[in-house]
């Protein structure tokens, strides 16, 4: 089986982010990125399904220079090979963009070798819009299913659970597909001083929008349906109301809620 893992590259959410003042888009300057927290899930559902039978692994991840600790983190956790679609005319993708990308990207993988199964975290953790997964179902032309908290294959088909707040549903769908994964789905492995070492060794392709037959003027800001349009910082926090209790605690605690309108 042929796997392919999408992964995203984003800012760590515990930083001070910020948009560029010029063309608002974020601010990478500074701030410290990571592997997608969400996309973690979906490098683990890969390697589980490598665990379990003759599987390969490949990460693939679109965005900038700095976008290569992403595929470095996911094959030390145990992917086999890695590839990264670097080019400047990609900066200020929206997701239209991006799933273009990813969708020639996995393209040319599967010419390479056909690709059974495409995985992708439910959401990224800094855009969280969770449509990547289904526009590249769509540019695709493969079936897709989305938010699985548990996932089997087998027999041509993949299998998934989507828990809901009102029920939980088992949905199928034959392979080659798509399938978006949740946070439910398992435990991400820890990279092992085993894994690190490994990692070096492991091929990592660079691919250009040239590579993959991708027209410039198809991505980036400019080509974007959706931008922002202006920002501001957000006010600093003011100071809170204490509440002394003098005895009366209750009543006077009761009587801001009700003054918030919170009761």
């Amino acid at each position: 089986m042929n796997i392919v893992v999408c992964v995203k590259y984003v800012p760590d959410a515990t930083a001070e982010r910020g948009f560029d003042a010029g063309d608002r888009t974020v601010d990478r300057s500074g701030v410290p990125g990571l592997l997608s927290e969400l996309d973690e899930y979906a490098v683990e559902a890969a390697l589980k399904l490598a665990d379990a039978g003759d599987a390969e692994v490949t990460v693939l991840t679109v965005g900038p220079a700095d976008a290569a600790d992403a595929l470095k983190k996911s094959l030390q956790m145990g992917a086999g090979k890695a590839v990264h679609v670097l080019d400047d005319a990609i900066h200020g993708s929206d997701s239209v963009g991006t799933s273009l990308v990813l969708a020639e990207a996995v393209r040319k993988l599967g010419a390479e070798q056909p690709v059974d199964l495409v995985l992708c975290g439910m959401a990224s953790t800094d855009g969280s819009m969770s449509v990547i997964p289904a526009m590249l179902a769509e540019r695709l032309d493969l079936p897709q299913v989305t938010f699985a908290s548990e996932l089997e294959v087998g027999d041509g088909t993949v299998r998934i659970r989507r828990d809901g707040e009102a029920a939980t549903e088992t949905v199928e769908a034959s392979l080659p597909a798509v399938v978006s994964v949740t946070d439910q789905a398992n435990e991400p492995r820890y990279p092992s001083f085993k894994g690190i070492m490994a990692a070096k060794k492991k091929p990592v392709q660079t691919w250009s929008l040239a590579d993959l037959g991708v027209d410039a003027g198809a991505v980036g800001l400019a080509a974007a349906w959706t931008a922002v349009d202006s920002f501001e910082a957000r006010p600093p926090r003011q100071k809170g109301t204490v509440v002394t209790d003098e005895g009366d605690g209750g009543q006077r605690l009761v009587a801001y809620l009700a003054e918030q309108r919170f009761v």
